[in-house]
């Protein structure tokens, strides 16, 4: 197809179908070399994880559209790709049966929904296959099954089979072995897991993917995707003809996402030549194997398609069991969080099988999970001798994941404000107790959502000074972060600043009057607890003295507000014990 070159290519957002691509001139980054790679590597069954949003679906439309005889004669599609160049491929081209699913929309909040839809989607490959029911190689048993199959009410049996039986009849109709393909393998199981179901889910899907997959002879080869490797263990216990390529494998390392010399090209094409190292610090960071300079497609293309760089990526989904597992961590994870925030890194013992069991029990499944969504990257890793497993020096991808960690954050202190704001009636009323009553009451809530609920053990007690220290860290900082979201609804009347210099010193909060006549503040938090017998009475001294004695007022007077207009409050925290005092 020569004649794409001559004709500007424009941005197709969200276009997942490979045709569609580059049929339409769509702009397209050119991975079929990954069809060459997969197929003479000769393994029977290929698990590829990769973070969302990194070309997984367009890949294995790619494959079917290439290998598919449904797309027999149809190889214009891949002219001036790579892929076409090679006489033996394009010999190929067209000549095998392909099974291709995707459990993509599997998103429901109980497993017996879940368990619905997934039967829908086995129906709707039945049905767009009907002509398999009507052909001489299926006999009355078969097309008795085939009708199961299609019924709302398919029992377990009937339907964990489906996929075996289905690539049987097709292998019979077309005298040749089925490639299958399943697009989004573990979607349904991590609404599993964030909705309580998994259990349930986990034995329904063992008995589909083992039946699939593991003991079918009609299979020639398979592809499955996903976003992480769930654990052998639960899932592929059966399987071991199971090929996992993981975000630290050495294959297929630039077939999903862009190369850094791929992303340039693509820079200079559409004219931004000039933004090579704004685009850089947004999206590159990511680590495939050996390449570490892979950055995100899907933010990559909505750049060029508007010019301007944004969190792309990451407001594409919820996050929603990225935020459950942080939010819910132990002081410990949320310190090693504040760590990575401030652009730290932070050395670890993980196993890359995400053990959902094991999710809410230890730190390790939690970073193994964050590094296979894309979240974090191995800056380095090693085999430790002493423990005889891998140890990964981790670290935030890249500037947008680092905004959407901050904007998580600031999201879980904004679901604990009520309804009407008693906190700022009572600060710009003077009313103490109001202040003390309202901060109270909140701070139960919010930690109630931090705290892991377990007590240390006896055996635990050696670390219990160092995990104290890393909470009060995080208790401060956590209770700066809800205090300021609180403030921002001021902003009409105040200007609202934090960690400014002023006097000797930084304070903590600072609210400066737009308006002649309105009062200011000054801000100090205390977290009490490090020296002993020490109160929370001692605290709110302590940040009352601070502001005297740092003189952080200085900045209110040099703007001509008078010191009797100038309101300080100390806060002290202990745990979700909270006292406010004035000075």
């Amino acid at each position: 197809m020569e004649w794409k070159k001559s004709i500007p290519r424009t941005v197709g957002i969200g276009i997942q179908d490979f045709a569609k691509v580059v049929t339409n001139n769509c702009f397209y980054v050119d991975k079929t070399d990954f069809i060459r790679e997969w197929w003479e590597s000769r393994d029977d069954v290929t698990l590829i994880t990769r973070p969302r949003r990194f070309g997984k679906t367009l890949t294995m439309s790619m494959l079917e559209q290439f290998f598919s005889v449904a797309y027999a004669g149809q190889g214009e599609i891949f002219e001036g790709l790579s892929i076409w160049k090679d006489e033996a491929y394009r010999a190929l081209q067209g000549t095998y049966p392909v099974l291709s699913v995707s459990f993509a929309r599997v998103k429901e909040a109980n497993f017996p929904d879940a368990r619905a839809m997934l039967c829908d989607i086995l129906r709707s490959l039945y049905s767009s296959h009907y002509y398999l029911r009507s052909s001489e190689v299926l006999s009355d048993l078969d097309r008795e099954y085939f009708d199961r199959v299609l019924k709302p009410d398919v029992n377990n049996a009937d339907a964990t089979s489906a996929l075996y039986h289905l690539s049987e009849y097709m292998c019979r109709y077309y005298g040749k072995k089925v490639i299958i393909l399943l697009d989004e393998y573990d979607t349904p199981m991590h609404e599993a897991y964030v909705g309580g179901y998994w259990d349930e889910l986990v034995t329904f899907s063992r008995s589909l993917f083992n039946a699939t997959f593991k003991t079918n002879p009609f299979m020639e080869r398979a592809v499955m995707t996903g976003i992480t490797r769930v654990s052998r263990e639960s899932m592929f216990s059966d399987l071991n003809n199971l090929e996992v390529v993981t975000v630290t494998s050495k294959k297929y390392t630039d077939s999903f996402g862009f190369t850094e010399e791929e992303v340039f090209a693509a820079l200079d094409e559409f004219g931004l030549s000039d933004r090579r190292e704004e685009v850089k610090q947004w999206y590159d960071g990511f680590v495939f194997g050996n390449r570490t300079d892979i950055y995100n497609p899907w933010s990559i293309i909505n750049f060029l398609d508007k010019g301007n760089v944004g969190a792309y990526w990451v407001n594409t989904s919820s996050n929603s069991l990225a935020g459950k597992l942080i939010r819910e961590g132990s002081p410990k994870l949320k310190t090693v969080m504040e760590g990575l925030l401030q652009g730290r890194t932070f050395r670890t013992l993980l196993d890359e099988q995400v053990v959902f069991s094991e999710l809410n029990q230890g730190e390790e499944a939690v970073w193994s999970l964050l590094l296979a969504s894309g979240y974090l990257k191995a800056v380095q890793a090693e085999f430790n001798t002493e423990c005889l497993e891998m140890e990964y020096e981790l670290k935030l991808t890249n500037l947008e994941v680092r905004i959407m960690f901050l904007h998580m954050i600031r999201g879980w202190f904004g679901g604990c404000r009520m309804e009407h704001n008693a906190f700022l009636q009572a600060l710009l009323s003077d009313d103490l107790e109001g202040m003390n009553v309202y901060m109270n009451e909140v701070s139960g809530e919010m930690f109630s959502s931090f705290d892991t609920g377990k007590k240390p053990s006896a055996k635990a007690q050696p670390e219990r000074f160092y995990t104290r220290i890393e909470e009060m860290i995080l208790v401060s900082k956590f209770y700066h972060g809800f205090v300021l979201g609180l403030l921002a609804e001021l902003q009409n009347r105040y200007i609202v600043t934090s960690n400014r210099e002023s006097g000797l010193g930084r304070y903590d909060i600072m609210l400066e009057p737009k308006k002649d006549g309105d009062i200011a503040f000054v801000i100090e938090f205390k977290v009490v607890g490090e020296k002993p017998k020490e109160t929370l009475e001692d605290g709110v001294r302590s940040a009352l003295q601070q502001i005297e004695e740092k003189q952080y007022e200085t900045a209110l007077l040099s703007r001509g507000i008078a010191p009797e207009r100038i309101r300080k409050y100390g806060f002290a925290f202990e745990g979700s014990s909270v006292l406010i005092g004035r000075g």
